[in-house]
C-alpha cells in the first residue's frame, strides 16, 4: 500500500509541479525580465561590458525550469506520500482528504512560508555573487529550523492535549512552534544586497510570486493526492 501511495505522490507532484511552472510563467518570468533588464542598464552605465550567458535565457525560461520543476515536484510528492502513510491512521479518525489538506498546509508553512520570511527570494541583480554560497546555506539552515521547530511543536501539542484537550494541546503546539522561529530567526544574521536603485515593485512582486509558486504546488498536491489516496484506501463498494 506503501508502494502504491508513493507512486501517486510522485505523479501527482509532477502534475502540480507543472501547475507551479505555468504559475511562474505567467507571474515570476516577468519580473525576472525586469531584473535583468536593470542589471544590463547598471552594466552600461557603469561602462562594463556584458557578461557571457554559460546558458541562454531561452534555455533557462525553457527547458531547465521545466526540468527542476519536475525533479522538485517529483521528490516532494514522494516525501508527502510517505508522511501521509506514516501519518495516516495514528492522529485520530481524520480521513484521507482532509489529513492531505492538513498536510499539505503544514508543508506550506514550514517549508516555504516561515524561510522566506527570513530569506526572501531575490531576482536577478539582487545579491552579491561573493556571497551566494552563504545566502544559500542560511536559507537551508531557516528550512531546517523550521522543520526542528515544527517537530517539536508536534512533540509538546500531543502532550498537552492528553492533559489539557486537544483544542488546547494544538494552541500550545502552535505557540511553541512560533516561540521557537521566532527565537531563531531573531539571532540568524540579516540578509540586506538590494541595490539602492531597484524597482521596489519588481523586488516585491517577484517575491510574491516566488510564494505563490510554492502555493500553487502544495495546495494542488493536498487535494489531488487527498482525492487520490481516498479511492485506494476506502473499501471497494459491492465487494463481499
Amino acid at each position: 500500500m506503501v508502494g502504491r501511495l508513493l507512486a501517486r505522490g510522485m505523479l501527482l507532484g509532477v502534475a502540480s509541479a507543472c501547475l507551479m511552472i505555468a504559475f511562474a510563467e505567467l507571474f515570476g518570468e516577468p519580473q525576472v525580465a525586469h531584473a535583468i533588464a536593470f542589471e544590463r542598464a547598471m552594466d552600461q552605465a557603469a561602462g562594463l561590458a556584458p557578461e557571457p550567458e554559460v546558458v541562454s535565457r531561452a534555455v533557462q525560461r525553457g527547458v531547465g525550469l521545466l526540468t527542476a520543476g519536475l525533479a522538485f515536484g517529483a521528490a516532494y510528492g514522494g516525501l508527502f506520500a510517505l508522511s501521509f502513510a506514516a501519518l495516516f491512521g495514528r492522529v485520530g479518525r481524520i480521513a484521507a482528504r482532509p489529513l492531505a489538506a492538513w498536510l499539505a498546509l503544514a508543508a506550506f508553512v514550514v517549508l516555504a512560508l516561515v524561510p522566506m520570511l527570513k530569506y526572501p527570494a531575490n531576482p536577478p541583480s539582487v545579491g552579491m555573487p561573493a556571497t551566494i554560497g552563504l545566502r544559500t546555506a542560511l536559507y537551508f539552515e531557516a528550512i531546517l529550523v523550521s522543520l526542528c521547530a515544527a517537530v517539536l511543536a508536534v512533540l509538546a501539542g500531543r502532550r498537552a492535549a492528553d492533559r489539557f484537550g486537544t483544542w488546547n494541546g494544538a494552541l500550545l503546539g502552535a505557540v511553541a512552534f512560533l516561540a521557537v522561529v521566532a527565537a531563531a530567526q531573531a539571532v540568524m544574521p540579516d540578509v540586506n544586497e538590494v541595490p539602492a536603485r531597484f524597482p521596489a515593485v519588481v523586488l516585491w512582486r517577484f517575491r510574491i510570486a516566488s510564494l505563490g509558486m510554492q502555493a500553487v504546488l502544495w495546495s494542488s498536491l493536498g487535494f489531488s493526492f487527498g482525492a487520490a489516496a481516498e479511492r485506494l484506501l476506502q473499501p471497494r463498494r459491492g465487494s463481499a
